[in-house]
């Protein structure tokens, strides 16, 4: 399979660049992942497409204001570093721009509150800093860091909240989990009051969700590792969901690869801290969930492969035209398809 495999034209105008004013509000395409059929609805309808004893896993990690931007203390040139993961002890990854400009020992000031020096150089714009600072990094990072929207959005966020699910509450990601903006609390209280279960995993989002395939042939792509974690009770709840053979869905490509890096590596569900680099795409034989709420990827991506592996290439691309053609909202920001 190649990369190009993956690939569809969309209008520029469907790539949504703004949330909808009220979350729940945005369009949802339900799709069976075994004919093609469609449905075409709305979110806060998906209370008609789950039902008693179906469990609905959610990502709960908490987007930090990853991006912030200095300069180098000898040069002044301007330095943008995109935090993408806490490696212990005020050490982090980051993605560096422009990197070229960066070698190990520059120090980057950010405004006289946080200092950053390259300790290590790795491919891919990659660097490895040392934080320097006094007092509490997150508060600092509320105060200098801006929300890591990907490229595609021009428009200014007004609300930093709206690049958060209503449940999110383990910091640590580069990136919103974009499926779950769209539940809102009550719609999350509706489907408890169904008999729905809605369990919650942590995966920080790093680079290995967002950055592009850059080679052809997709089996020679290389994922960067991501952290999650399960607890004791989740995992319990879930084998007991699956001995019973109820429908476990995921909302969300982080939720997914959650739960078959757990299937996949320990054959079972277990409470774990752990980091996965799985990549999921056609031929792979899902072992966890049953199906998945998700938003509309971008072309050659990892997460569209992902959701063609779970139903087929043709019927993903076929729904994307579907999509285009009723004025669907793309990416982040726009709207969801359950595919089940």
């Amino acid at each position: 399979m190649n990369t190009n495999d993956f690939d569809y034209e969309l209008p520029q105008e469907l790539i949504a660049q703004t949330p909808l004013k009220n979350r729940s509000d945005s369009k949802l395409m339900i799709l069976d992942k075994n004919n093609g059929d469609i449905i075409h609805t709305v979110f806060n309808k998906i209370t008609d497409y789950l039902h008693k004893g179906d469990v609905l896993v959610l990502n709960d990690t908490k987007v930090i204001p990853a991006r912030i931007i200095g300069e180098k203390e000898e040069t002044k040139a301007v330095i943008e570093l995109l935090l993408l993961k806490d490696m212990g002890e005020d050490t982090w990854e980051c993605l560096a721009r422009p990197q070229k400009r960066l070698k190990v020992g520059t120090i980057v000031n950010f405004q006289n509150k946080l200092k950053a020096q390259v300790i290590e150089k790795l491919e891919d714009g990659i660097v490895h800093v040392k934080l320097i600072y006094q007092g509490i990094l997150v508060n600092i990072l509320d105060e200098l860091g801006e929300m890591p929207l990907p490229p595609y959005i021009h428009e200014k966020l007004k609300d930093k909240d709206r690049y958060q699910t209503v449940y999110a509450k383990n910091l640590g990601s580069a990136a919103a989990p974009t499926a779950g903006l769209h539940f809102t609390d009550a719609l999350l209280e509706e489907l408890k009051q169904k008999g729905v279960e809605i369990l919650f995993v942590t995966l920080h989002v790093g680079l290995g969700t967002f950055r592009p395939v850059e080679v052809n042939n997709i089996k020679k792509h290389h994922m960067h590792s991501e952290y999650y974690e399960v607890s004791e009770a989740v995992a319990l709840k879930l084998t007991k969901a699956k001995e019973e053979r109820r429908k476990i869905y995921a909302v969300g490509t982080t939720s997914t690869r959650v739960l078959e890096s757990l299937m996949s590596k320990y054959h079972k569900f277990q409470a774990v801290h752990d980091y996965t680099d799985i990549f999921i795409y056609p031929g792979y034989k899902f072992k966890a969930i049953d199906g998945l709420i998700t938003n509309f990827h971008l072309p050659k991506s990892t997460l569209l492969m992902l959701v063609s592996a779970l139903s087929s290439r043709e019927i993903i691309l076929k729904a994307y035209q579907e999509a285009i053609k009723n004025n669907y909202r793309f990416f982040s920001f726009g709207d969801a398809m359950f595919i089940k």
